[in-house]
């Protein structure tokens, strides 16, 4: 076992994201989400150990919806951190929270070697698309709690981005004036939620990349059962593009015809937009490694 000098820190939890998505290849990331239970948390940890075989940039764990399963993220972002060689990239959010307890949550992932932080808002709790209401004693937008994060310690921050223009904005113009205020906040990359038309991915990258130098990774899931096409539109407040959901359909009734057509969906999106100079892909995995690792190997990563 190789020894390390006393204070300091193993290379996959001092590695630089903004780094990665700056170098000469393409960045690979996977996102997961915190397991109800022990049977999921096994589960999550089967899907950890084979994608790790990939050597991704950095990985992440989403809290659950408005905020919720926070503790179980926590202590999953901060295994991750202890027992894996995978970067973490530790989600946070302002749903429900004070000020003082978002230190402290910021402080447990400090204390695991946790260095990389995803700022966010996040969503009303118990509705997605309800009216979001800040804490009283908390923040109420993400470039309030890039800022916070930056003041406690040595953090790398990256920012959520919404290529489909997110659903509590008027319009484009809008949400890119977002990005680079959270830019001048000291966020240093953004990650988009899934995408699934790349020509919205690309006109949001080149409009921020007018103001400022700040890699927008396009976030990629491979849809693998019919059912998920509702739930995908709830999470993203606006529904599929109908090219996406016409293919989809016609496949509808054969559960394996759905997920080959998910994973070559993905695989295209995936193909078009590194041809036309995304930094890398952000995989959100469902907590699951196989459709994941058939879109990787179909790219090439």
């Amino acid at each position: 076992m190789t020894q390390r000098a006393p204070g300091t820190r193993p290379a996959h939890l001092v590695a630089s994201i903004p780094d990665h998505l700056r170098g000469a290849r393409p960045s690979v990331s996977f996102e997961f989400f915190p397991p109800k239970d022990d049977a999921a948390e096994a589960h999550l940890w089967d899907a950890v150990r084979r994608l790790e075989r990939v050597r991704p940039a950095f990985v992440s764990v989403t809290y659950g919806a408005g905020g919720t399963s926070q503790d179980r993220t926590v202590r999953v972002t901060a295994r991750i951190a202890e027992e894996t060689s995978l970067t973490p990239l530790a989600h946070l959010t302002c749903v429900g929270q004070s000020v003082e307890q978002l230190r402290r949550v910021v402080g447990h992932y400090a204390a695991s070697g946790v260095r990389n932080v995803l700022a966010l808002r996040g969503d009303p709790p118990g509705d997605v698309r309800g009216r979001w209401t800040a804490h009283p004693d908390g923040l109420d937008h993400a470039e309030d709690l890039v800022r916070l994060v930056r003041t406690l310690g040595d953090f790398t921050v990256g920012v959520a981005a919404f290529p489909d223009v997110h659903p509590d904005s008027p319009d484009l113009d809008h949400d890119v004036e977002m990005l680079v205020r959270k830019a001048d906040a000291g966020a240093t990359f953004a990650v988009t939620q899934m995408v699934f038309d790349a020509d919205t991915y690309l006109r949001l990258r080149d409009r921020v990349a007018a103001r400022r130098e700040l890699p927008v990774t396009p976030g990629l899931m491979p849809v693998t059962s019919y059912r998920q096409i509702q739930r995908m539109s709830e999470l993203m407040g606006i529904p599929l593009p109908p090219t996406v959901v016409e293919r989809l359909e016609a496949v509808k009734d054969d559960p394996a015809a759905v997920r080959a057509v998910g994973v070559a969906i993905a695989a295209e999106l995936g193909r078009r937009m590194l041809d036309e100079g995304a930094p890398g892909l952000h995989f959100i995995t469902m907590n699951r490694s196989t459709a994941t690792l058939e879109v990787h190997d179909a790219l090439g990563l």
